[in-house]
């Protein structure tokens, strides 16, 4: 048995993994500068940013399978700790080609954080598991603010800073794994009344629809994410400073809506309905911002804002419940090609949303972006998370958390 507080301590410790990764997966933009100053074109610099995102997308099933079978602690302080040694040996990187491959090789080792989540599953009861899953889903936030708060300084005389101490952020995390994490006891194979742990839960539609669901709400993320600056510096006149603050700032309450979701499935004991609501609201959201947007209101900033912490809540919501259906021996798979399926739509985003927006402008594509929160919500299986209360536990008839049975 463990106490509850070490429990809370390998949350930290995964949380700290996770903003590594996302430190180094999201916040590479903030070296373009600095790639520049050493000669890079903006176009090989682009390309340089996108590396880490395809490696990640290489890997993620294939750590998510290695967790499954080894457990999650050598998964994670492998993955980490290569992924440090590998980007400080890219400090003495020449040329695209090599720098490009080191960042390849970082970002698929760097996929055994994003493919993880078997120790939230296996200690923490599931009257926990959503705010537990909401605080590691914070990372991304916390990485994208630490990354404009580092970067830019750090790579003022070039990347090789930067990149030693992104690789030193790996190693502390990975360090801080070896030491603080501990894999939850196993549970047996077959317990009467559960699936067998050797049958896959890819028989039911359940897990699909879930992916399907996360994968469409992607997109609004990403495509708010990626252009609510340039709407209000374009079409509402802002200066590239404020609408910087501005969205700067919500990343914070983000991370709060996060958390908030979490906490929220705890209490109803719910992940799928909480998601369906939050599907609903975002498209609506996003209606009312096409509608500020082709009327020229003012109302279109709000709106920007309600979207863009709203759609971001839900990822730790779909984690949780794939974690929870998958059960023991197939949560790291399942949560792998979640992930994977996540970035793909989530790269894919950005240069298709471009070409709508450049031909039919920002009001046009916001709505055309609303209808796909709304299709999602149709495709959230509530019917099925209430017909499977033992999936809904993780995979077990006893939903307490792995540490009350060691």
């Amino acid at each position: 048995m463990i106490p509850a507080h070490r429990r809370w301590l390998i949350l930290l410790v995964g949380l700290l993994a996770m903003t590594a990764g996302c430190t180094f997966q999201y916040g590479l933009a903030y070296l373009i500068p600095a790639l520049r100053h050493e000669g890079f074109t903006l176009e090989q610099a682009s390309v340089l940013i996108a590396c880490p995102t395809a490696g990640v997308m290489l890997t993620l099933i294939a750590w998510g399978a290695a967790a499954d079978r080894w457990g999650e602690r050598l998964v994670l302080a492998t993955g980490l700790g290569l992924e440090g040694l590998v980007l400080v040996a890219a400090r003495w990187a020449h040329g695209t080609v090599s720098l490009a491959v080191c960042l390849v090789l970082a970002g698929a080792l760097g996929g055994s954080v994003l493919a993880s989540g078997r120790l939230i599953l296996g200690w923490f009861a599931r009257h926990e598991r959503g705010l537990a899953m909401g605080i590691r889903q914070m990372s991304q936030p916390i990485g994208i603010g630490l990354a404009g708060a580092t970067l830019p300084a750090l790579g003022a005389g070039g990347i090789g800073v930067p990149l030693v101490y992104l690789g030193m952020f790996f190693l502390v995390a990975a360090t801080a794994v070896v030491v603080l994490v501990r894999d939850p006891d196993r549970q047996p194979a077959e317990t009467p009344g559960e699936r067998p742990a050797s049958a896959s839960p890819y028989r039911t539609p359940v897990l699909w629809r879930i992916h399907v669901a996360s994968a469409l709400l992607t997109i609004p993320q990403f495509t708010v994410g990626t252009f609510a600056l340039v709407f209000l510096t374009d079409a509402r006149s802002w200066s590239a400073v404020a609408a910087g603050r501005l969205l700067g700032g919500a990343q914070v309450f983000g991370a709060l809506a996060r958390l908030g979701a979490g906490y929220w499935s705890d209490r109803s004991g719910s992940r799928m309905r909480p998601m369906r609501i939050i599907a609903v609201s975002t498209g609506v959201g996003i209606l009312a911002l096409a509608g500020a947007a082709f009327a020229g209101s003012g109302l279109a900033v709000p709106a920007l804002l309600f979207v863009g912490v709203v759609a971001v809540s839900t990822n730790g919501l779909s984690f949780t419940a794939v974690g929870e259906h998958a059960g023991p021996a197939w949560a790291g798979r399942a949560l792998g090609i979640q992930t994977t399926g996540q970035n793909a739509v989530a790269a894919a985003t950005p240069p298709v949303m471009a070409l709508v927006i450049a031909a039919a402008g920002f009001g046009a594509s916001f709505a055309a972006v609303a209808v796909l929160p709304l299709v999602a919500a149709m495709f959230v299986p509530i019917a099925a998370e209430r017909a499977d209360p033992a999936a809904a536990s993780g995979g077990r008839a006893d939903p307490e958390p792995a540490d009350s049975r060691a």
